[in-house]
């Protein structure tokens, strides 16, 4: 029972797939695939951004969306139709073929990126060998749409964003891959699935995760960071500074073309998270032996629901920061790390099982760290703050 429940959703596809004929067979199975993806992660969209509301809400001590339907939840039916319906402004001097093509080149992409993502057993929509390279070229063409984004709306607030964008993007994308070298290294493979079949098992009650490694804590908290500062969430979320540059590089978009741009944010987000589940907490696999019973798409999502608030809470807590903190944090301190990181890994890997061995790698993660920002403090020089009351 537990089995056909796990595996129901591959069965019906698998029932589906075979009521045609042998010959159309590949297609349909691969249109199965990208609809199962193309439906359920603008679904998760929409719940998202109804929680991230209220959660906002109840952290800034207000109510949140609460008159469209009950409690609010219809919210994001009532975005989506303004969004639709809304007149779609175009500037007299915009390129007009790169302004309309900017929005599908960041959608279109993560989607590819989420079909390499095991959502489950055998819940793979594209299972191939180098599947984290393949994430990651595919979700290289996203500082590209950012770049026609703001180019081509001839707008100098426009450019403005999307340069400061790609700066972000670009020095963040570095310490995200190299957190993920770590866990290719541990398991030798570059296949996602492969990555979350090494993960399985328990050592006595714990799971096999590589988070609770010390190398795969450090990792996961720089690919998490890193992810954030990718998906332009707060507090990386300078591109779109609104008391500085209006809006960022979607400055001189409106209706249906904006919506394109928020769901491709969000959707980079779902990815992000996706892959920092496969490669650090196991992917579909239960943290406990006995609740193993529970099917694996459940705990896929469940945990993707669990990064989500946390990316919700960082937002409701902290500040926007300066560029050049952005900046000299990527490089500074992130990047080291995350070499610290692969040596750390190589360690873990070779050095035998047992207390020195946790012992090292931890010296190793923790040194550096300590190291780091005991410099990036010192340069600061911050004086005393003093408080003054009028008479």
């Amino acid at each position: 029972m537990v089995e056909i429940t796990d595996q129901i959703l591959v069965t019906l596809k698998h029932w589906l797939v075979g009521s045609i004929p042998d010959q159309w067979q590949p297609l349909f199975s691969a249109l199965i695939s990208v609809a199962a993806i193309v439906i359920s992660f603008p679904l998760l969209f929409a719940i998202t951004t109804i929680l991230e509301r209220k959660g906002l809400g109840r952290i800034q001590n207000r109510y949140g969306p609460n008159r469209v339907g009950p409690y609010g939840l219809l919210q994001p039916l009532a975005d989506g139709l303004k969004a639709m319906t809304k007149e779609d402004v175009v500037p007299h001097t915009a390129d007009k073929v790169v302004h309309f093509l900017a929005p599908l080149v960041l959608v279109v992409p993560v989607f590819l990126a989420l079909a390499v993502v095991p959502m489950g057993r055998n819940m793979a929509a594209l299972d191939i060998d180098t599947g984290v390279l393949f994430f990651f070229a595919v979700g290289a063409a996203t500082e590209l749409s950012v770049f026609m984004a703001g180019w081509s709306s001839r707008n100098k607030y426009s450019l403005l964003g999307a340069m400061r964008a790609i700066a972000q993007m670009i020095s963040y994308e570095v310490p995200l891959i190299l957190s993920a070298v770590a866990v290719i290294m541990a398991v030798g493979s570059l296949s996602t699935v492969k990555i979350v079949e090494a993960q399985a098992g328990y050592w006595g009650v714990l799971p096999r995760w590589f988070v609770l490694t010390p190398w795969g804590l450090a990792g996961f908290t720089l690919f998490m960071i890193a992810g954030a500062a990718e998906s332009n969430r707060s507090p990386f979320d300078l591109p779109e500074g609104e008391s500085e540059i209006i809006a960022g590089y979607y400055t001189e978009y409106s209706g249906f073309k904006f919506a394109l741009f928020f769901l491709g944010e969000y959707l980079g987000m779902f990815a992000i998270s996706g892959l920092g589940i496969t490669l650090f907490l196991g992917g579909w696999h239960a943290p406990l032996a006995c609740v193993g019973w529970i099917p694996t798409y459940v705990w896929f999502f469940g945990k993707l629901l669990a990064l989500i608030a946390g990316f919700i809470w960082v937002r409701g807590t902290l500040p926007r920061l300066r560029l050049d903190q952005l900046m000299g944090f990527a490089w500074k301190l992130m990047l080291p790390m995350s070499l610290a990181n692969i040596l750390a890994a190589g360690v873990w890997r070779f050095m035998p099982a047992g207390a020195a061995r946790w012992i090292v790698c931890s010296v190793l993660v923790v040194a550096p760290y300590l190291i780091l920002a005991r410099g990036l403090a010192g340069r600061k020089q911050l004086g005393k703050r003093v408080y003054r009351y009028a008479d």
